[in-house]
């Protein structure tokens, strides 16, 4: 450990494997690593779950219920904000494209769409909704497009150094680059400490705050502007609440996700944020 980091907190694996990791603080960039962080080839057993919904279609049980149903509503903001950003339909690459969903509506909407899953389970259900993605994001090498997003995937990528000059080459210039990532400086995230469902640890390797996403963007982009999530706190406290009680619904996690939200606006630390930046020509 360096001098810059000092142990944040100590949390569990409560989807797969009931392991404990560390969360170093870094006080330079002002977010956390997990610690430590699983290799390249191990990370995919942690993944092994049907629990893990952002990688199935799953409809059963509440939480799977709700997070299709808010997702429904998601895809329709998010197309209409990658519009909002780049002026125009154009290119879109999606980082993490999961099942397609987004990729699916913003096609069905006139956009040129592309996506990188490496799940193959994931990327899969992507085929059968006629959406082919890549699994790796060197198979773009060369190649630029007017909006790439990134929604709730920085956070799961091993190389954040590497991943973010790759980033800068694959947005046109002055296009866009949308992030959206969990903060774990939000009230939902310091009321549940370590039972914040949002440090998924291992499969979130890094735990951002809003300073920490300027920082590390800022040499390759100019942030425009910050929006939050409003769904997140409540979904993230329904299953936090999940892991500390084990309740599987609880009315106490609605009354957390409200709360979070109504500080946030004063605070303007959401339980997650979207991203907006633009790359200098």
């Amino acid at each position: 450990m360096q001098n810059h980091e000092k142990i944040y907190l100590s949390v569990k694996d409560y989807l797969v494997s009931g392991e404990s990791f560390d969360l170093v603080y870094d006080t330079d960039l002002d977010f956390l690593k997990t610690f430590p962080q699983p290799k390249a080839e191990a990370l995919p057993k942690y993944y092994e779950s049907q629990d893990y919904i952002s990688h199935t279609d799953e409809k059963h049980g509440l939480f799977s219920s709700v997070y299709q149903l808010v997702k429904k509503w998601s895809l329709q903001r998010k197309t209409k904000l990658i519009f909002e950003q780049n002026k125009k339909i154009g290119s879109l690459l999606d980082v993490g494209a999961g099942t397609g969903d987004f990729l699916k509506v913003a096609k069905e909407k006139g956009w040129d769409v592309y996506g990188m899953e490496p799940n193959k389970s994931a990327s899969s259900l992507s085929s059968e909704k006629g959406i082919q993605l890549k699994s790796s994001l060197n198979e773009f090498e060369g190649k630029q497009f007017d909006v790439v997003t990134l929604w709730h995937v920085l956070e799961h990528i091993p190389n954040l150094e590497k991943t973010i000059l790759q980033l800068s080459n694959l947005v046109k210039p002055n296009g866009t680059l949308i992030i959206a990532v969990p903060n774990f400086k939000s009230y939902d995230a310091e009321h549940y400490g370590k039972f914040w469902a949002a440090f998924d640890v291992p499969r979130h390797l890094w735990h951002f705050s809003k300073k920490s996403i300027e920082s590390l963007f800022s040499e390759y982009f100019k942030l425009q502007e910050t929006k939050p999530m409003l769904f997140d706190s409540f979904y993230v406290s329904l299953l936090s609440e999940k892991y500390k009680t084990g309740n599987k619904f609880s009315l106490k996690g609605v009354w957390i996700g409200l709360v979070s939200n109504i500080i946030a606006k004063s605070t303007k630390e959401y339980s997650s944020h979207i991203y907006c930046f633009s790359k200098a020509k």
